[in-house]
């Protein structure tokens, strides 16, 4: 099991520049990973030689751009084993939850229960707390332990005859937990209740199948899947989408309109509304052949392999809290360092070259569970090495000593 990091490094352009002097070492990759060549060039193609908008035209540059467009529709159902018809495309994973949060909330009554986790980035809380505020539904946070495990147990101890709606992260995006989405979906379904599963950390990092997960939404962004901004995946059954209402009024979703009355389009097309992120869809489009290209499983190793080395190099450091420290997590390090806020060790490794996040991640309720105001975050990708990783270690140590 190889992965040759190097090659990989050589197609992106944005790893060859220097940091105040010297070698970028960007460890942010959770927060938006860095782009691949193959991205880059696949939306300067569109914009300098077929771009128009899509659907409803009927010369050549339309007809090639929706041509090339719903083939990234067929790309993503392949990615995540659905049919194409199940795959809509938003703005973005966050749009997607809210999409699902609007459509399902259209049916809940005062009392109704959805069942979240301690560990959930606020896009996958502040929609649901919408629906607490307008309609009067209860929000269950199910915990996490110390070591940053979600409790299952307890999880299924909410689980009631009122709940309506289970949401739960894939992999957090502070602690690196990696969820075991299945039993939680199977659990869900047996209380009677509708699942949705927010990806955009879980599926950077592993292969997922939508179908063997069972959960009736799975949502995930395009610029943590090292493609561009602006363009996220709704995954959702087609038995669920169906009864969804539009979440957006306008052009595209509708099918036919009068003074008097409009119907809809069907799914995917009906959530769908205005023009879309044509050029994003075409680079996540690519994004995905990219992946597609590579040996996934030696990808997770490698990245589990520097996560492994710097916690060797960091043990025994008393002055260094890991938060988060469950069995087979993803290659994400949330730390404090003693006597030192999150925002000013983040600066000083900025000084090193070395790019960090710092702050509450929007996930201030883990925050507050593991009893910290903010955290710094280093994350590591495919592209990262283990060069870097001790460069990273380096810096850690002379920022430490700085405050020490």
């Amino acid at each position: 099991m190889v992965f040759d990091v190097q090659a990989a490094r050589a197609e992106f352009p944005i790893l060859q520049r220097q940091v105040h002097g010297k070698p970028l070492i960007y460890l942010d990759s959770a927060a938006s990973a860095q782009k691949p060549r193959a991205v880059i060039e696949a939306m300067t193609r569109a914009m300098e030689n077929s771009y128009a908008n899509v659907h409803r035209g009927l010369h050549t540059l339309a007809n090639e751009t929706t041509d090339a467009y719903e083939a990234v529709r067929r790309k993503v159902a392949d990615f995540i084993g659905a049919d194409e018809k199940e795959v809509v495309y938003t703005k973005g994973g966050t749009e997607a939850v809210n999409l699902v949060a609007q459509g399902l909330g259209m049916s809940l009554s005062p009392g109704d229960e959805i069942v979240l986790t301690e560990m959930e980035h606020h896009a996958n809380i502040v929609p649901w707390h919408f629906l607490r505020e307008r309609k009067g539904v209860v929000l269950k946070f199910a915990p996490v332990t110390d070591e940053g495990v979600l409790d299952l147990e307890a999880y299924q101890g909410l689980l009631t005859d009122r709940t309506r709606v289970v949401a739960v992260s894939h992999m957090s995006n502070v602690l690196g937990t990696i969820n075991p989405v299945t039993d939680i979906t199977r659990m869900a379904h047996e209380a009677g209740a509708v699942v949705l599963i927010d990806g955009c950390q879980g599926i950077v990092h592993k292969p997922v199948d939508v179908k063997a997960i069972d959960a009736d939404f799975y949502v995930f962004s395009g610029h943590k899947l090292y493609g561009p901004t602006g363009i996220g995946i709704l995954y959702g059954k087609a038995e669920q989408l169906a009864k969804l209402p539009p979440y957006q009024g306008g052009g595209e979703m509708i099918g036919t309109v009068s003074i008097d009355e409009i119907s809809y389009a069907d799914p995917p097309h009906r959530f769908e509304a205005g023009t879309p992120p044509i050029l994003e869809v075409i680079g996540l489009g690519a994004a995905i052949d990219w992946l597609a290209g590579q040996d996934r499983y030696a990808i997770a190793h490698h990245e589990a392999e520097l996560y492994r080395h710097v916690r060797e190099r960091l043990n025994g450091a008393n002055w260094l809290k890991v938060i988060g420290d469950a069995p087979d997590k993803g290659a994400i390090l949330s730390f404090t360092v003693e006597g030192a806020h999150a925002h000013d060790v983040a600066q000083i490794l900025d000084r090193y070259g070395v790019a960090v996040r710092a702050g509450t991640h929007c996930a201030e309720p883990l925050m507050r569970r593991f009893g910290v105001t903010s955290s710094a975050r280093a994350s590591f990708a495919l592209y990262n090495t283990q060069e870097e990783a001790d460069a990273f270690v380096d810096a850690l140590l002379k920022t430490q000593a700085f405050f020490a």
